[in-house]
């Protein structure tokens, strides 16, 4: 059984979707609903509506019925709609003579040189021409939606370390999805972690790439950063253009916290590597204005990727290293996500990210 409007139930093996005018009790109304994956069909009957229940008399009908009767009720000629369908004239009339006896009502007046609707003919054909255009728009719909050019698709990215490759890609996706509705959300990386678990978004420019993320998530590398030393203007090494990573040996670093940014301690770690030191992490931030605020009071300096320079940063310098050190930038997407959309888009981002 299948779920009816206000809570009462029909037969049908696949339901799709009802069309159907508002009812009243003690009515009688022509119910259509769609059925048989791959087939579009029309289910056809009389639904007597009773404080009782309902019940319905149904009639299986292919689509290509209201199309012939619709034909003949524009040409009211016989040889003529034939033509048009590219059927012929007696196949046609053994097709709409079937649908009246299905339907138990005569649409046609036959006269020997004319054809005119029935009463009943000119009322059922307005309802055939809506079903038709329904039945056309339902398939266009789900056809766009496989497609992944019709939904919404949710993004959530830092925006603190906003980068050109998210405007582009997004401008991009707009001109192949134009009816897909885009939303974007600014997140830390741990809640864009959580908001994948949870399918709350789609995707998310996560960054770094945490070494306990949940296996339910899809990753991939979009592109690659270069690693800058963030210094007080008032240290000693700030007059220098480039520093080499030993130098920093006896420096105390200000870290992002693992709340916020769960992978960065590690990540540090391992920048610190090619030095031949373990950084000694004095305090951690949660916000990224927040670290640039404990460096400029010089309680420590930190290790970031270069697009840390689009944050306001007064009394903060930043540094190039020698030799110089990239880190990845990665984008995760719920595995059991299976969206055209989301698809249409990690597409985008590959194509654009390879380009030169």
């Amino acid at each position: 059984m299948s779920a009816f409007p206000g809570g009462m139930t029909f037969p049908g093996e696949h339901f799709h979707q009802l069309i159907m005018s508002p009812f009243r009790p003690g009515g009688q109304y022509l119910v259509t609903w769609f059925s048989m994956p791959g087939k579009y069909c029309l289910r056809l009957g009389s639904l007597h509506v009773l404080t009782a229940g309902v019940y319905l008399i149904g009639v299986l009908m292919e689509l290509r019925h209201l199309r012939y009767f619709v034909a003949v009720a524009d040409a009211l000629n016989f040889t003529k709609a034939g033509e048009q369908l590219r059927l012929a004239q007696p196949s046609l009339s053994r097709q709409i003579h079937n649908l009246e006896e299905e339907l138990g009502v005569r649409l046609f007046n036959r006269q020997k040189n004319q054809v005119t609707l029935t009463a009943e003919g000119r009322a059922f054909l307005s309802d055939a021409r809506r079903l038709l255009a329904q039945a056309a728009e339902s398939i266009n719909s789900v056809q766009r939606l496989s497609k992944g050019h019709t939904g919404e698709l949710n993004i959530a990215y830092l925006s603190n370390f906003n980068f050109e490759l998210i405007p582009v890609t997004l401008a991009d996706f707009r001109v192949a999805c134009p009816h897909v509705s885009l939303n974007l959300f600014d997140m830390s990386p741990a809640e864009q972690l959580r908001a994948l678990e949870a399918r709350k978004i789609d995707l998310g420019f996560i960054g770094l790439r945490p070494p306990t993320a949940s296996k339910d998530l899809q990753w991939e590398c979009i592109t690659h950063h270069e690693i800058v030393v963030v210094l007080p203007t008032h240290h000693p090494m700030a007059k220098k253009q480039s520093i080499q990573v030993a130098a920093l040996k006896q420096e105390f670093f200000i870290g992002m916290s693992e709340r916020s940014h769960p992978g960065f301690r590690d990540w540090l770690v391992t920048a610190c590597q090619p030095g031949g030191f373990v950084p000694r992490i004095i305090q951690d931030a949660d916000l990224e204005s927040a670290l640039m605020h404990v460096i400029a009071q010089g309680l420590g300096i930190t290790l970031a990727r270069s697009q840390i320079r689009k944050l306001p940063h007064p009394g903060v310098v930043f540094r190039a290293l020698v030799p110089t050190i990239q880190t990845d930038h990665w984008i995760a997407w719920n595995k059991s996500n299976d969206s055209a959309s989301l698809a249409q888009y990690v597409s985008i981002i590959k194509k654009t990210s390879a380009r030169p």
